[in-house]
């Protein structure tokens, strides 16, 4: 169980968001935190405390210059996601990145997009490929959801779906959409059910807000499974000591 760190990326400039009022309009919009520091002051904290496999998030357009910064400030310590694809992804990782991250372009209109799978696999090849399996309950399972979480696919995250895309990729980042940004607990229930079912490297993200969390997170994860952290640490505006998380996983 290692803590990977994040920076999501909302109109140029690092935020913290509920990630399912994420609409096309932003009407309904829920701001978390609104940072005055660049995206490349985080990518170099993480790179001070020698914090790998975190990931930046573009979430929506006008977010490159300030993703490209992360990147370029700590090579090969931060993975990137949000609107990659077969034709850009390899452009993020020469600007820096260790790994792109893909969900919408593989689920796409409700499906999933084989076709487009082997696309990207072809463009950047299995080892540097992160599948995001963001998702959300109904009926009592799990399915992605894609388009910046506003669309429900057909895609369930289960133990033969799991193997199936171990098979194309060297990880899987998982957000847990209905408790995301919302600092109310983490998914019990899916950590626990991971844990069951993932071979490769998995990193969770979504509600843990306190060291108890983490305690219980890595007691339900049997330690098989990693952590990010965002709207809780302090460092984002939350309650929770960036410092000692760093300590806990010392």
């Amino acid at each position: 169980m290692k803590f990977k760190p994040c920076i999501d990326l909302h109109d140029g400039k690092v935020k913290q968001i509920v990630g399912e009022t994420l609409t096309a309009d932003h009407n309904e919009l829920i701001e978390n935190f609104v940072s005055a520091h660049s995206s490349s002051y985080y990518a170099n904290l993480f790179k001070r405390d020698r914090l790998t496999g975190g990931h930046v998030i573009m979430l929506g357009g006008g977010n490159k210059e300030a993703a490209v910064e992360a990147l370029n400030a700590y090579p090969k310590g931060l993975q990137v996601g949000g609107g990659i694809n077969a034709d850009n992804a390899l452009e993020y990782l020469q600007q820096g990145a260790s790994h792109v991250i893909v969900t919408s372009y593989i689920f796409r209109d409700g499906q999933f997009q084989k076709d487009n799978l082997d696309k990207i696999v072809a463009a950047v090849g299995k080892d540097r490929l992160v599948i995001d399996l963001s998702c959300k309950e109904k009926d009592g399972k799990w399915y992605v959801v894609s388009n910046q979480w506003t669309q429900f696919t057909d895609f369930e995250v289960n133990q033969a779906n799991i193997a199936y895309l171990e098979q194309y990729c060297d990880e899987f980042l998982i957000h847990a959409v209905d408790v995301e940004g919302k600092q109310q607990g983490f998914q019990r229930k899916l950590v626990s059910d991971l844990a069951d079912w993932v071979a490769i490297t998995t990193t969770y993200a979504g509600g843990v807000r306190s060291i108890a969390d983490l305690d219980e997170f890595k007691e339900l994860s049997r330690g098989k499974i990693d952590i990010t952290i965002g709207s809780a640490l302090d460092i984002f505006g939350g309650r929770l000591s960036y410092d000692a998380v760093i300590r806990y996983f010392q």
